[in-house]
């Protein structure tokens, strides 16, 4: 996926820099990628950091206040990986106090999020998708066809794949 990514990057003109593990760092200079000199180089010199980890646990909270600390002011990180990649707490007070002075986020530390009073949620400089930042054409036509389906069983009083069917009470027609 980073190299994904890196692509992207590239075709809008941007520098491409990688931190990664060591073995990663091997493929992006195997494919000419540069490498951050270090961690600290790669936060404080990165306008846009793009996170493309799996989650395990050598990963969990690897993103640290301090890390996010080091990022530009006019900085964007995007995380469309997984929340626990940063330690709890630290994305929304580094946005609180401005670095980094953007964010994109498609992961929550509570998922789903339902907390309408969430920070994450009413920052200015914040954009949240609910978990949808990546998803392939087919699974939007898998997703879409099945909406679609719900909706058309509902408005014919038969409703199907409710969620939450206390809110709908006596207008419910299960299947």
């Amino acid at each position: 996926m980073g190299r994904a990514i890196a692509e992207y990057g590239r075709a809008f003109g941007m520098d491409v820099i990688f931190w990664a593990s060591d073995e990663g760092q091997a493929r992006a200079r195997a494919d000419g990628v540069a490498v951050a000199a270090s961690r600290e180089t790669f936060f404080t010199e990165c306008d846009v950091i793009s996170l493309q980890l799996r989650l395990y646990p050598a990963t969990r909270g690897i993103i640290t206040a301090a890390d996010l600390g080091l990022m530009k002011p006019g900085a964007l990180l995007v995380n469309t990986s997984r929340a626990p990649l940063i330690e709890p707490g630290a994305l929304v007070a580094a946005l609180e106090a401005g670095r980094p002075g953007m964010a994109a986020v498609d992961v929550y530390e509570d998922e789903p999020m339902r907390d309408t009073a969430h920070p994450l949620l009413n920052m200015p400089n914040v954009i949240c998708t609910p978990h949808i930042g990546y998803v392939s054409q087919e699974e939007y036509q898998l997703q879409f066809t099945d909406i679609f389906e719900q909706i058309v069983a509902y408005t014919k009083g038969n409703s199907i794949n409710v969620v939450n069917p206390d809110v709908l009470g006596d207008k419910l027609n299960l299947r």
